[in-house]
């Protein structure tokens, strides 16, 4: 399978520990490396990764390592321009879509890729509300209903889930964010819901 790696934002959150949040070292490895590595194990090996702030470096550490890189001139905006970016490389039977700033062990990848076959979107998701490891304040909250998508972002006052930003995509993801003015995900997610199209996968027992 296709995996397409976000890594072409600013990287604002991380910048007091490095300079690009996709190079940030983890035990002496880029957390690129970390990220491309657990996709391998879970048998994900097509990785084609979204570039954009500092993008020489990123795309020279993801070469390194063995996958592609595509620039998106227009990185400063959303992050739903930099998944559009990819619309003309995305496979059309789908891919993993992932965040260069979410590490997640093997099995939320591999949970992810063979969730609910023919959906047009998956989203893995944590019910484990309150866990230490999540930010409240910041992390992305996911409303659901019998495995659907019934609301999602970062403001919801009412959820049963995390977002936990390892997404199944096919090309309706792409046709949803293209009807949109700088759209970030989270828009598109919203207009697949509203068809219900957008599926979840509930990967409470993996670490991430």
């Amino acid at each position: 399978m296709q995996a397409i790696i976000l890594a072409a934002g600013q990287g604002t959150r991380l910048r007091a520990v490095s300079p690009s949040k996709p190079l940030t070292a983890i035990a002496g490895r880029p957390l690129l490396h970390r990220i491309l590595d657990n996709l391998a194990e879970a048998g994900i090996t097509r990785p084609l990764v979204i570039t954009g702030y500092r993008g020489d470096e990123v795309a020279r550490a993801a070469h390194d390592w063995g996958a592609e890189t595509l620039f998106n001139p227009r990185w400063a905006e959303p992050n739903g321009v930099s998944v559009l970016a990819a619309a003309l490389r995305l496979d059309p039977q789908g891919a993993l879509l992932v965040m260069s700033d979410h590490l997640a062990s093997p099995g939320v990848y591999a949970q992810v890729a063979q969730a609910e076959p023919g959906a047009a979107l998956v989203l893995g998701i944590d019910r484990r509300l309150g866990h230490p490891w999540a930010d409240e304040s910041d992390v992305t909250r996911v409303a659901t209903r019998q495995g659907g998508i019934i609301a999602i972002g970062k403001g919801l006052g009412t959820y049963d889930a995390h977002d936990c930003g390892v997404f199944r995509i096919t090309p309706a993801l792409m046709e949803a964010l293209a009807g949109l003015d700088q759209p970030g995900l989270s828009d598109g997610v919203r207009r697949l819901a509203a068809r219900g199209q957008a599926r979840v996968t509930d990967i409470s027992a993996h670490d991430w």
